[in-house]
């Protein structure tokens, strides 16, 4: 039977992405990128919640202590979203104001990874980079053109990557003691015609689960060969990204967009940037990592 997904919200983003599910507080994070907003909708109370950053937000993770890690347009920032305050901790690309940061992950050791790409889409201007838990940053991958999905093998000993315009999902060898990643593959190839790799999550049988953007889609692959195993369709075009949530984290959540619609696409695509959920979807997700460094009085 095909899994049906259903609206969450009355709410349609220009560019909704990076889905963050909160176990302890039953809520599901995620950003409007070219609006610069950080939504929240507690699934219990029903309750929606917009943080406005200022400037665009192209991914957040929680921190162990309570607040928000966030990529932004203008480089790293811890949020609070009760006090409404941003700090922040390093711009590694102040020098590159043509380009933003897109998506953005926490990985099994509490570092956050997150990547940028140029305003103007112009090709290989992005870096993947990590911010380490003592605030360091470093670089992992250059000549990227849109970063994109990340995940982590249940493992932990395996790195999953998107750079969209490669239309591949790629894996390395991922060595949590020192974050370094080698031995990059091709695990999963995207045809044009099917659409374009976007955001990507990981559930708990090691499966990914990549959004197609102007493909109506996410897929689920396994990794290890490369094979198609499931695909959930939606009533809009550009899919962005999904992830896991409810009480058991079989719930899945994905972000969409209708950025560069044209009023005919929008017409037929009404429920385009809405944030979507399959309910009991047969699997189950993993717990998002948090960011471990303590940013209190940083």
């Amino acid at each position: 039977m095909m899994k049906k997904a259903e609206v969450v919200l009355d709410h349609c983003c220009h560019l909704g992405e990076g889905p963050v599910w909160d176990p302890a507080d039953q809520r599901i994070l995620w950003v409007d990128i070219t609006e610069g907003k950080i939504h929240q909708f507690f699934t219990k109370e029903k309750k929606h919640k917009v943080f406005s950053a200022g400037q665009m937000v192209g991914a957040i993770a929680f921190t162990g202590g309570g607040e928000l890690i966030a990529a932004l347009q203008h480089g790293f920032f811890s949020i609070n979203l009760e006090t409404q305050r941003m700090r922040a901790i390093a711009d590694p690309e102040a020098n590159l104001p043509g380009n933003r940061f897109n998506d953005g992950k926490c990985d099994p050791a509490g570092r956050f990874w997150a990547g940028t790409m140029s305003v103007h889409d112009e090709e290989k201007a992005g870096k993947l980079y990590v911010l380490d838990t003592n605030g360091s940053v470093s670089v992992k991958i250059e000549d990227v053109t849109c970063s994109n999905g990340m995940a982590w093998s249940p493992d932990h000993k395996t790195f999953y990557y998107i750079d969209t315009g490669a239309q591949e999902v790629v894996a390395y060898d991922y060595n949590i003691e020192n974050a370094d990643i080698t031995n990059k593959r091709s695990v999963i190839k995207i045809a044009p015609e099917e659409g374009f790799p976007d955001g990507m999550t990981v559930d708990h049988e090691g499966m990914l689960w990549v959004a197609i953007w102007g493909g109506w889609k996410v897929q689920r692959y396994d990794p290890g060969h490369g094979q198609l195993l499931d695909e959930i369709h939606l009533p809009v075009s550009l899919v962005t990204s999904c992830t896991f949530g409810g009480e058991n984290l079989e719930d899945l959540y994905i972000t969409t967009a209708r950025k560069d619609l044209s009023e005919p696409d929008l017409r037929a695509q009404p429920l385009a940037g809405s944030l979507f959920v399959v309910r009991q979807s047969g699997y189950r997700g993993c717990e998002a990592n948090y960011f471990l460094r303590s940013l209190k009085g940083s």
